[in-house]
């Protein structure tokens, strides 16, 4: 994927994502977790062709599970079906307002056209010429299918479709692959 992700080095965010996360969480029902002992075991991002909505991926451990998490965060509230997390002051870009990236239509264009054209997650580069090294790396399996994406919430728990966005990473020091998201 020639397309690299920009964030700013030293940036922070309040609340913290997982902060926001938790009581958004407890009202999934796909969540079977603690939201008092979460823990970020995983990230990658898209990059909005566009430029204007960040695209991040979470993968949450709470009670031995692993969920994936994508969010997009925005400058200002969406029109439409989007479903808002909530808000958080980010110390360089001021108020974001965070989307369940499911019910984003830029993350879902993004999402569905690396699945479809077999490509993968973006570079990452800071404000300060550093890169960061993905955690988590995803391919899309270059399948195209009819249908809507839909994620694994709940990682191992189904596969929605034959197109699909499969990750690749380590977790307690075990290599892994996951089916993230398909189309179907």
């Amino acid at each position: 994927m020639g397309r690299i992700t920009t964030v700013h080095a030293g940036a922070s965010v309040k609340p913290s994502k997982l902060e926001l996360l938790a009581p958004w969480l407890r009202l999934q029902p796909w969540f079977q977790g603690d939201t008092a002992h979460l823990t970020t075991v995983g990230n990658f991002r898209f990059e909005d062709p566009a430029g204007e909505v960040g695209m991040d991926s979470l993968l949450i451990e709470s009670r031995g599970d692993i969920y994936y998490v994508p969010v997009t965060w925005r400058s200002r509230p969406v029109a439409g079906p989007s479903d808002l997390i909530g808000q958080a002051d980010h110390s360089v870009l001021g108020r974001r307002f965070c989307y369940d990236a499911m019910t984003d239509p830029a993350f879902i264009e993004e999402a569905t056209r690396v699945i479809v054209e077999g490509d993968t997650n973006t570079e990452v580069h800071t404000t300060a010429g550093e890169v960061r090294e993905a955690t988590v790396r995803v391919k899309g399996n270059g399948i195209a299918s009819n249908g809507r994406l839909r994620a694994v919430r709940r990682l191992g728990t189904y596969y929605p479709g034959r197109a699909q966005l499969i990750a690749h990473w380590t977790h307690n020091g075990v290599e892994r692959e996951d089916v993230l998201a398909a189309i179907g």
